[in-house]
């Protein structure tokens, strides 16, 4: 049995030594001491490079022999505890050992292969190259210049950086080093050596010829470009860029200026060591403390009222890498605890804590009388100063680059002290409810009641609370702050408020914005009984009942849209408007064609329904009204011969529903408000998204007691289209533009403030119904849809164009202002599109597809599995001529024909492509521009959608999937979205991911809004990261 050891030379080798139990079984018994003699049990260098074969390095290497000092017993060396029990050592004694030796480079090689066989050095050894993987993998490396007294040059190497993550990862290394790993003898005295000398040099030997073998295996220079003639004399920064990436990492002795060797190697440690300390491993940081909870959570007793003291700022020092990281004043006047990691790392704690006090003080008064005492730790304060710290001060340090850790019930979301609204409302109405005996202006009778959040205080904590003398109160274990003179002032207007009468709108208006009895104290909560409690929750759709189809209707109603069709009633003999946002294909027209023949059935005889919708609309509803509902009279206003004045009225006075455009609602606007209308239903209603346009200015003047919006993308673009839609349907409701934009736009759009989305889609959820093709609630009989980014790396090809266009742009974009700016960059954005998509189509050379596109090679590689699967697949791109190019390139590598539909086509043709590909033994593939293929088409022949570039707007992307995700599907349909990774597509689909689990697709239309980042944000977005080039 071998044991494999390694130990570390003063030289800075690698020596790897073993032990046979078998010779250690055969030896004499020695006594004795002396000078270094021959290791009785170590094997023969020569055995060891046979045993470890090809691992071992080069056998044109001789094999050579170290003095190690070994623990010994009586003169004898005592074995390894792998080799098995043995005596107690008494002494370190010196042994003449075999060795092979090799650099780290080599080390690096053999430690993975040898790790499972070898001893405690050699598992050491693998755990401590892993370090040095992970470090120089994190870039926690730099460059040192050194003067080698004995061979008199300069020599270049990388090192571990001095940071607090490599302090982390050498602290437990020097704990765990066995000592056998430094016990090669430096001199005749048998002493081991230094621990953590051995430890830095020996990682920093891995480290060097890690980042050596990373930075060559780029196949690139540190050099910038030189242009001219090179001198004789190149300066020194440049000798050691050179010498960081070559064989030989040597300087040129002729070549070297020594002066500024010196000086340039004084720069580089003293930026190792120390020069980062000033830039900030470590803050001062300042941390507040509530007083101990000292009286219970249920009551608000006197304590609390008149002791508010106790609070404290805690002084601490903070890590910038890892901000959990803290070491408390304490710990750094007595060297303790995570002080000693600091000062591990270079740095002076109590100096670094000193200055940052200095500093806060200059900002923050009460710590100058602190810094007087000999080892501070700390501020007292009382509630009021508390809150003054919170309010004034708090981010004024931070500003400054002190660190502040406040209370997480002043940081995260604090149940606020305010007013709750209570009211009853009838049960759930019958829907043959006359209008007279419901309504948004019923009387209803409701309660007003102070409240923490969820929680109603008693009249006693009431009192409690009118009488404490602390800006900060704790109620029930939580802190609140208090405004005692807008607190009394709200109580006394409390009471005049419960006098006043109130209605059902009067309670929706509180409860969906906040709006009540004007007592100066917040709303923080409404809630309501019976059917405004149904409507408030959201839950209307859900729990009214449904309605079943009407006797003679052109088709059974799925049971989901006879939910629907309830709750339109519901909406409509309150006198809501209502927004019907079903998924696209869940048949938003055919319930309200229900609807509209039950009100005929009924003989409600309260004049026409006017529908507005795109003019290539009108035909499908009218087509739809037929086949469904044929009773009905439908009046269809369009054309140059449509009937006007008196004409048209007595026309439409009759019939059930009256057609019409968007365009003709603008032009005839005056004359169908003369219209005695039941309702006004817009489809397609994200036509007027745009509030402030004339068309939906227009069609909002149109006079009608109630309204209904049709919409499947409610939010397209922003937000703004949802407020337009909603102040079509219930005008007012969501208070004006500007209101809307303050309280849920700008913190939800630019701030991604969950609270406000949530909010938000409560309000919404009153007035809108939206079900979606994924809930199996709605669809049974609809498969899963599973959606994937899939990430490909760029090719060196790629990578070397995208960032010279890159280049480009940020040497334009920083001169460049206003629209040149914008159009520069979105130019530059299709650019680099072009680039990820493939060389060929940026360069537009009619150059080779294959082998060039990191992207096409992961497209090829899903398309031959598709195919090999007997499935078929749609491919969308945003680029009609790389979908030309795209389509015969697949052609020619899978040998059949690839159609691309583009917006070209002619109808017949497009037409005959997509029977064709739904057929029988049509194409597998099918390539389409987003635009022209992204609506209009069933192809549920594919159940494989892949989105090989992206735009960035969801819902179009979406729409897009739908063409194979519909009704009639019966497969999954597996959707990938690539993206090549490290570049902008990577970034943008993060923004957009986040914007989307936000708020549904409340992003800027198109890449508009990638044109109004700062040029630092522009390079971040759009800058190459390492991992982007596949290896």
């Amino acid at each position: 049995m071998l044991v494999a050891h390694c130990v570390y030379t003063a030289d800075g080798s690698w020596e790897f030594w073993a032990e046979d139990a078998a010779l250690q079984a055969a030896l004499p018994v020695q006594r004795g001491r002396g000078k270094a003699r021959p290791h009785p049990f170590a094997v023969p260098a020569e055995r060891l490079r046979a045993a470890l074969g090809a691992t071992a390095g080069r056998d044109d290497e001789p094999p050579g022999w170290s003095v190690l000092a070994l623990p010994a017993y009586a003169g004898r060396p005592t074995p390894s505890p792998e080799l098995g029990p043995g005596p107690e050592p008494d002494q370190l004694a010196p042994f003449i050992v075999p060795t092979l030796r090799m650099d780290a480079t080599a080390a690096l090689r053999l430690l993975p292969v040898l790790a499972p066989y070898g001893g405690a050095t050699v598992r050491f050894a693998a755990a401590l190259a892993r370090s040095a993987a992970q470090l120089v993998g994190s870039g926690l490396v730099t460059p040192a210049l050194t003067w080698d007294e004995e061979q008199e040059y300069w020599f270049a190497d990388w090192r571990a950086a001095s940071s607090l993550q490599v302090a982390a990862v050498r602290i437990p290394l020097l704990a765990a080093m066995p000592p056998a790993l430094r016990c090669w003898l430096y001199d005749e005295h048998v002493d081991l050596a230094p621990a953590d000398a051995v430890l830095d040099a020996a990682l920093d030997s891995m480290v060097d010829a890690l980042a050596s073998q990373a930075v060559s295996g780029l196949g690139a220079t540190l050099l910038p470009g030189r242009r001219g003639r090179v001198p004789r004399l190149r300066p020194v920064a440049e000798q050691l860029l050179t010498a960081l990436t070559a064989d030989d990492n040597v300087l040129e002795g002729d070549q070297v200026n020594p002066y500024d060797a010196e000086r340039l190697s004084q720069a580089l440690a003293a930026w190792r060591t120390g020069g980062a300390r000033s830039g900030g491993l470590v803050r001062t940081c300042l941390r507040l403390v509530a007083p101990e909870d000292t009286v219970g959570e249920t009551d608000l007793d006197e304590t609390d009222v008149d002791d508010p003291g106790g609070w404290r700022l805690d002084l601490l020092l903070q890590s910038h890498e890892d901000p959990s990281l803290v070491a408390g004043a304490d710990e750094v006047w007595r060297w303790d605890g995570n002080a000693l990691l600091f000062a591990e790392a270079g740095l002076d704690p109590q100096a670094e804590l000193l200055a940052g006090l200095g500093r806060a003080a200059q900002h923050y008064p009460p710590l100058a009388r602190t810094l007087r005492q000999a080892a501070p730790v700390g501020v007292p304060l009382d509630a009021e100063g508390a809150l003054i710290f919170l309010r004034q001060h708090a981010s004024s340090l931070a500003a400054e680059g002190i660190g502040v850790l406040l209370p997480a019930w002043w940081s995260g979301p604090r149940p606020q002290l305010g007013l709750r609204l209570t009211a009853q409302t009838p049960p759930q109405p019958g829907i043959v409810a006359k209008e007279s005996q419901l309504g948004m202006d019923q009387l209803v009778d409701y309660s007003w009641q102070v409240a923490l959040g969820d929680e109603v205080l008693t009249a006693q904590e009431l009192a409690a609370l009118a009488e404490a003398k602390s800006p900060l109160v704790r109620i029930r274990g939580r802190w609140v702050e208090v405004d005692q003179v807008r607190l009394a002032a709200g109580l006394r207007q409390l009471g005049r408020a419960t006098r006043r009468p109130m209605t059902a709108r009067d309670v929706l208006r509180a409860g969906l914005l906040g709006e009540g009895a004007e007592t100066g104290l917040p709303m923080v909560g409404v809630t309501a009984t019976g059917w405004l409690g149904e409507l408030m929750s959201g839950g209307a759709a859900g729990s009214f009942a449904p309605l079943p189809t009407p006797d003679g209707f052109g088709a059974q109603l799925r049971p989901y849209q006879e939910r629907g069709l309830g709750w339109l009633s519901f909406m409509d003999t309150l006198g809501l408007g209502a927004v019907l946002a079903d998924d696209m294909g869940l048949g938003k027209t055919i319930q309200v064609l229900a609807l509209l023949e039950n009100e005929r059935r009924q003989a409600c005889g309260l004049g026409p329904t006017l529908l507005v919708c795109p003019m290539s609309l009108v035909a499908n509803w009218q087509r739809e009204a037929a086949r469904f509902a044929p009773k009905l009279a439908v009046h269809v206003h369009h054309g140059a011969e449509r009937l006007t004045g008196e004409q048209f009225r007595e026309a439409v006075a009759g019939v059930d529903l009256v057609l019409t455009t968007y365009s003709l609602a603008l032009r005839d606007q005056r004359e169908l408000a003369e219209v005695g209308w039941r309702r006004i239903v817009v489809d397609e209603a994200q036509a007027i998204k745009n509030a402030a346009a004339k068309q939906s200015r227009a069609i909002r003047a149109l006079p009608a007691p109630r309204r209904i919006a049709l919409t499947g993308t409610p939010v397209e673009n922003r937000l703004a289209d949802l407020h337009s839609i909603m102040e079509f349907a219930s005008p007012g409701l969501l208070g004006s533009a500007e209101t809307f934009k303050r309280r849920f736009s700008v913190p939800i759009e630019r701030d991604g403030d969950e609270q406000a989305a949530a909010r938000l889609r409560r309000v919404t959820g009153a007035f809108m119904l939206r079900r979606v093709k994924t809930d199996p609630s709605i669809i049974s009989d609809l498969p899963d849809k599973i959606e994937m980014t899939v990430a490909c790396n760029l090719t060196r090809e790629q990578a070397s164009l995208y960032q010279a266009v890159l280049d480009d742009m940020l040497r334009q974009v920083e001169q460049a202002d206003g629209i040149d700016r914008r159009g520069l960059i979105l130019a530059t954005l299709t650019k680099l599109k072009q680039v990820c998509n493939h060389p060929a189509q940026l360069l537009k050379d009619g150059s080779r597809l294959a082998g060039r596109s990191g992207k096409l090679a992961r497209v090829e590689e899903i398309c031959e599995e598709v195919l090999a699967a007997g499935e078929k697949a749609l491919l969308f791109t945003q680029f009609a001529e790389f979908g030309g190019m795209l389509s015969d390139h697949l052609a020619a590598v899978f040998g059949q024909q690839v159609p691309f539909l583009h917006g070209g086509v002619d109808r017949k043709t497009r037409d005959g492509m997509v029977a064709a590909f739904q057929g029988e033994g049509g194409p597998g593939l099918f390539v389409l521009s987003l635009k022209a293929g992204g609506v209009g088409l069933n192809l549920t022949a594919a159940n494989h959608v892949i989105h090989v570039d992206r735009w960035w707007n969801p819902a179009v992307e979406a729409q897009a999937t739908d063409r194979a995700f519909r009704i009639g599907q019966r497969r999954d349909v597996q959707v990938r979205k690539l993206m090549c990774a490290g570049t902008l597509e990577e970034r943008i689909d993060a923004v957009l991911e986040q914007k989307k689990a936000l708020a549904e697709a409340t992003v800027g239309s198109g890449e508009a809004w990638l044109t109004e980042l700062s040029t630092d944000a522009l390079r971040d977005l759009v800058t190459l990261t390492r991992d982007a080039v596949a290896e």
